[in-house]
C-alpha cells in the first residue's frame, strides 16, 4: 500500500472539488485513476491525460511509489 499525494488540474479540479488530496493506493498510475475516477467522477478517458510523477512525466503502467506527488494533467485548450 502507497500512500501519495494526489495533484488535480482544470477540469479535473473542478470534478473533485479539491486541488489536492492524500490517497492510499496499490497498483500502478492507471489503477490510482481508475479508482479516482470512480470516486469523483471524472469523464476523461486515461487516453486524454498526461501523469507526471515528483515532477516528471511517468507511463501509465508504472508502479505507484509511497510518498510522491503524482498529477493528473487534462488537456488544456489555449490561445
Amino acid at each position: 500500500m502507497a500512500r501519495v499525494n494526489v495533484l488535480y488540474f482544470a477540469s479535473l479540479r473542478d470534478a473533485a472539488g479539491v486541488a489536492s488530496e492524500t490517497v492510499d493506493v496499490d497498483g500502478n498510475l492507471r489503477a490510482l485513476y481508475t479508482a479516482l475516477r470512480e470516486r469523483h467522477g471524472f469523464v476523461l478517458p486515461v487516453e486524454r491525460l498526461r501523469v507526471a510523477v515528483d515532477g516528471t512525466f511517468a507511463r501509465w503502467d508504472d508502479a505507484v511509489r509511497d510518498g510522491s506527488e503524482i498529477a493528473f494533467i487534462p488537456p488544456v485548450s489555449g490561445g
